[in-house]
Parts: C-alpha cells; structure tokens; sequence
C-alpha cells in the first residue's frame, strides 16, 4: 500500500484534524505523567530482593544506557519522518504506552531497589519531571526498555527492527546490572509495548 507523502498527507483535511488531535493529546499525557511522576516519587512503595541483583552489580550504566536510548531515538524519528502516517501512530502509540505506565505504577508502587545506582538521564527529566533530582520509583514496568521495543514493533525496515529490539535487550540488561529496575520491570516491557502499538492500531480503525 502506498503511503501519502507530506503534501498529500497535510492537504487531508481528516489527517490535519489527526494531527492537532494527536499532539494535544501527547502534551496533555506528557505533562500529567510529569505530575504523576513528582507525586509518585513522594509516595512509599514495596521493595524486594530481586533474584537477579545478589548476583552481579551494581555497576553503572548511565552513560551507555543514555546513549542506546537517545541515538535510537533520533533514528526512529528520523526513520519515520519519511512516512507522516507512521510517524504519527508512532506517537499516539507513545501516548497510550505512557498512559499505561501511569496505570501500572499507580496499581503497583514500588521502592527503588537498596543497592540502585540511580540513572540521570538530563534529557528525559527535562521533559518529564522538570527538576533536578532522579527519579527512582518509576520502576513498574521500565520506560526506556518499552520505548525501545514500540520502536522495533512500529518500524517496517527488519534491520531497524532487529536492531531496536536488540537495543531494547542491552539497555534492558543494563538497568538491571545498575540495579535501577527489577527484572519484572523489564520483563513486563516488550508486552506494555506491544500493547500500546496494537491499541494504536485499534485506534486508527475506529
């Protein structure tokens, strides 16, 4: 199926309410996670020992972590400009992925593991929280490893595909090693993903 180039896709007066819709929608969920995720860092949650922390770490990631995420995320955005159909799927598949998180966290509140090492990344604080302190409990389920895997379920290319994924496995190995995540966190990732791309899709058909 052909897709629409840019001209042909803004001239469509449906896909220009489409994209009003879909950005308003994205800055409304952004800046409510950005609320939900202050209060959450206010808020006592369970903590347990993971099965998997006694075992290695912890040993900081950040950089590389920072890194996998940020350069995946250019190339996906850079990778779907070409096609303005994906790309805003792409970004109400986000949408209903951080509306998950916002559930998942608020059923499930957890303390961030003793021996964390916490993860900066100034680039997503900047955007989310707005201040200067890491976050560390928003741990159920982890963003960065489920964006990275919406990413490898949005992309048509299988080299993106393959790649994404396997960045969604180092930097999914990575959070654990530093200790920022459990591995439930984790594990629970690729299916929040999936769930968000195939809500996106639903969506689209309705």
């Amino acid at each position: 199926m052909k897709q629409p180039t840019w001209k042909e896709f803004l001239s469509d007066q449906r896909s220009a309410m489409l994209i009003v819709v879909t950005l308003a929608t994205l800055f409304v969920t952004l800046y409510s996670y950005s609320k939900f995720l202050n209060h959450v860092e206010l808020r006592a949650g369970v903590t347990f020992t993971d099965p998997l922390h006694p075992l290695v770490g912890p040993i900081d990631m950040t950089w590389p972590s920072f890194i996998a995420l940020w350069g995946a995320i250019l190339l996906a955005f850079v990778s779907m400009m070409r096609t303005p159909t994906l790309l805003f799927k792409a970004m109400r598949a986000y949408t209903m992925l951080v509306g998950l998180r916002i559930i998942c966290m608020w059923l499930m509140p957890l303390d961030p593991p003793a021996t964390m090492i916490p993860l900066v990344d100034p680039l997503a604080q900047l955007v989310t929280s707005g201040t200067a302190m890491p976050l560390t409990r928003d741990l159920f389920f982890s963003g960065h490893t489920s964006l990275l895997c919406l990413f490898g379920f949005m992309v048509p290319q299988k080299p993106l595909k393959v790649l994404f994924f396997l960045l969604a496995v180092f930097v999914g190995v990575a959070v654990i090693l530093q200790h920022v995540h459990y591995s439930v966190d984790v594990v629970v990732a690729p299916l929040a993903a999936w769930a968000a791309v195939s809500l996106s899709g639903a969506a689209d058909r309705a």
